[in-house]
C-alpha cells in the first residue's frame, strides 16, 4: 500500500484516479507528495518520500536541491494549464486591440440619460484596431507558446516565433506558418504584440530587460504570462513612461505596476480554470503511480529520462551521483548476491545518475542484505526494490 499526502486543494477528479493500492493523508511516512502552491522550502523532506508531483508547471515552491539528495523524484505537469493560459492570452489581446478596458470603464461612469448621444460623440476615443495582419512575437514555443502561436495564425496574425531550446517533439506541434527567428532580438523588431511563455530559471530571469524593449517598434503591447522574473518589471515602466511600450499585461502584480491605467494584472488566473486543475490532478496522481510502481522516468526535474519495460519479477532503481565507476560497483553487488541480471538501464542528468536493474528471482533474505549493500555504496542516494504486481 502506498501513503500519499496532499496539500492544498486537488480536484477530486484527480484523487479519483488513484486506484486501491494508494491511501491518501492517512501517514506521516508518505511515499508521495501532490501538491500546487505549498512552499515546501521551510519544511524537510521525510525519509520515506520517494515523489514529489506538482499540478501544474512549475516547481519554484519545491526545494529541488533538498528533494534530490533526499532520493526523492520531483515532477510537474507541463501542459495540464496550456490551452487556460492561451486562451486568457487570446482574450487579453482582442481586448488591448480594441481598447476595451477604457470603453467599458467609460461607460460605468457614464449613465446619465443623455447617455445615448455622448457615448455616440465619445465612442471614437475608443476606435481600435484589429488582430488581422498584426504581428504577434512568441518567445518560447513550449506547451503554451504553440498554442498561442497556432491559434495567432486562426486570427490572421502573422506570427514569429523564438525558442533556442525548442525540442523535436515540441516542434512538431507547431505550425509551418510560424516563422522562426535567430534572436531574441530578431524576434521583436516589428512586433505589435509580444508575449512571453518561457520556464523560470537562471537563463530566463530578466529575459525581457532594457535592451529586449529598446529592440521593440513603439506601441508594442506586451504580455507576461510565464513567471514573475520573466520581464524586468523596473524596465517595463520606464518603457511604459516613456511611451514606447503602450500597455504592458501580466499576471504577476508588484507595486511599481499598481494604479497605472497602462498596466493590466490580472491576480494569478493564467492557468487557473475548472478544466486546467483536474487535468493536472489527473496528470500528477497518474505521474505518482508510475514512479512508485514501475520507477519509470519522464520529464522529471531532477531525474534523468529512463523508461524500461517491466517484464521481470522484480527491479531494483538507484538514485545515485554521476561519477565514474557507479554501474560496476552497483553490479558488483548483485553479482555478489549471486542474482542474474535481466535488464538493465543507466542515466545521468547533471550531477545526479539512475540506474534500473531487473531480476528475475528474488528471495526475501537475499532482498533485504543487497538494498543494505547498495545503499552503502558512498555515492548511492536511494534504492528502491519493486515488485511486478
Amino acid at each position: 500500500m502506498y501513503q500519499v499526502k496532499t496539500y492544498n486543494a486537488i480536484a477530486q477528479a484527480g484523487l479519483n484516479t488513484f486506484t486501491q493500492n494508494y491511501t491518501l493523508n492517512q501517514s506521516e511516512h508518505p511515499d508521495a507528495y501532490l501538491i500546487r502552491s505549498v512552499n515546501l522550502h521551510q519544511q524537510t523532506l521525510p525519509e520515506s518520500l520517494k515523489v514529489i508531483v506538482r499540478a501544474g508547471a512549475g516547481v519554484n515552491n519545491v526545494p529541488v536541491d533538498q528533494a534530490t539528495a533526499n532520493g526523492t523524484a520531483v515532477f510537474n505537469t507541463p501542459g495540464s494549464n496550456a490551452n487556460a493560459v492561451k486562451e486568457l492570452v487570446l482574450a487579453l489581446l482582442i481586448i488591448s486591440s480594441r481598447n476595451l478596458m477604457a470603453a467599458t470603464s467609460y461607460s460605468a461612469k457614464h449613465t446619465e440619460a443623455d447617455v445615448s448621444q455622448r457615448t455616440e460623440h465619445d465612442k471614437t476615443k475608443f476606435n481600435g484596431t484589429e488582430l488581422l495582419g498584426k504581428t504577434l512575437a512568441v518567445i518560447g514555443l513550449g506547451h503554451v507558446g504553440s498554442l498561442v502561436a497556432n491559434a495567432a495564425l486562426t486570427l490572421g496574425m502573422n506570427v514569429i516565433g523564438y525558442d533556442p531550446y525548442l525540442s523535436a517533439d515540441a516542434a512538431w506541434n507547431i505550425a509551418k506558418q510560424v516563422q522562426r527567428a535567430a534572436t531574441l532580438k530578431d524576434a521583436v523588431k516589428h512586433a505589435d504584440y509580444v508575449t512571453v511563455h518561457v520556464p523560470k530559471n537562471e537563463d530566463t530571469l530578466n529575459l525581457i530587460g532594457p535592451d529586449e524593449l529598446a529592440a521593440m517598434p513603439d506601441g508594442v503591447n506586451l504580455f507576461n504570462y510565464s513567471r514573475i522574473g520573466i520581464v524586468n518589471n523596473t524596465a517595463a515602466v520606464a518603457a511604459l513612461d516613456a511611451h514606447h511600450l503602450t500597455h504592458y499585461y501580466t499576471d504577476f502584480g508588484e507595486p511599481q505596476l499598481a494604479d497605472r491605467d497602462d498596466v493590466t494584472v490580472t491576480p494569478h488566473i493564467g492557468g487557473s480554470t475548472i478544466e486546467a486543475e483536474v487535468n493536472g490532478a489527473t496528470q500528477a496522481a497518474k505521474t505518482i503511480m508510475t514512479y512508485l510502481e514501475t520507477g519509470n522516468v519522464k520529464s522529471a526535474i531532477n531525474l534523468p529520462d529512463l523508461t524500461v519495460p517491466f517484464n521481470a519479477a522484480y527491479r531494483f532503481t538507484v538514485i545515485h551521483d554521476n561519477v565514474p565507476n557507479m554501474v560496476s560497483q552497483i553490479t558488483s553487488k548483485l553479482a555478489a548476491a549471486n542474482l542474474n541480471i535481466a535488464t538493465m538501464a543507466n542515466a545521468a542528468k547533471h550531477q545526479t545518475a539512475y540506474t534500473i536493474i531487473d531480476v528475475d528471482a528474488l528471495d526475501h533474505q537475499n532482498s533485504q542484505q543487497l538494498i543494505t549493500a547498495l545503499n552503502a555504496i558512498p555515492a548511492v542516494t536511494r534504492v528502491r526494490l519493486i515488485a511486478n504486481a
